[in-house]
């Protein structure tokens, strides 16, 4: 049996959210959809990650923190996939970013909170920080709200390349014993680099695992 993996450039743009009401109506219609929700702090390379496994030129990206403002969904597919089905990609706002207007930071906070809360059982948020700078103040806040809400994890620490002393490589993996303690929900931590698709293919099956079968 081939490989299965996901299909790059099957990623189509279907519509943004950005209001509590359009989650509320999205999670409706959309009751069991499986998908992934792409979520960092901004400029942690959230958008390189997003086309590195998807195909370029799915994610927007911007020298500018905090450019993306909408819960924007993609559908995507598998390659070699005997079931065909369609799956979802969501890419939310950074948080942490200071440079926004206080109306815009409480839309978010109220917009994400509904999407997390809403968040059905077959869906697995993928949070990426930067490796030279993990478990910031606003990672760990994002932690504290989001581990009441029993959803699956995956930690992903990207940008590992730029990490170029062995003893902040060590550091970096001293530090998967206490967030597995303090966040239950973190399920997997991964050390990529989307710039040179430095363990991507273990990230991708872990992915696809979860996708074929969502349950820890």
């Amino acid at each position: 049996m081939e490989r299965i993996e996901i299909k790059r450039g099957s990623a189509k743009f279907i519509r943004a959210l950005d209001k509590v009401e359009q989650v509320q109506l999205w999670w409706h219609e959309n009751p069991e959809i499986p998908g992934l929700a792409f979520v960092g702090r901004s400029n942690v390379g959230k958008s390189s990650l997003i086309n590195s496994l998807f195909g370029q030129k799915t994610a927007k990206t911007s020298k500018t923190p905090g450019r993306t403002q909408k819960i924007n969904i993609f559908t995507f597919q598998l390659e070699n996939d005997p079931e065909e089905k369609e799956y979802i990609l969501y890419d939310l706002p950074g948080y942490g970013h200071a440079e926004v207007s206080k109306s815009m930071a409480k839309n978010w906070r109220e917009t994400m909170g509904e999407f997390l809360n809403s968040m059905n059982d077959s869906s697995l948020v993928v949070n990426i920080q930067d490796s030279r700078h993990p478990n910031q103040k606003s990672d760990q806040v994002f932690y504290d709200y989001i581990n009441t809400k029993l959803v699956p994890i995956f930690l992903v620490f990207n940008k590992l390349d730029k990490l170029k002393k062995q003893k902040e490589r060590a550091a970096l993996d001293k530090l998967k014993p206490q967030i597995y303690q303090a966040y239950k929900m973190v399920k997997q931590i991964h050390f990529v680099s989307a710039e040179k698709k430095t363990g991507l293919d273990a990230l991708e099956g872990s992915i696809i695992s979860f996708l074929k079968d969502p349950k820890f």
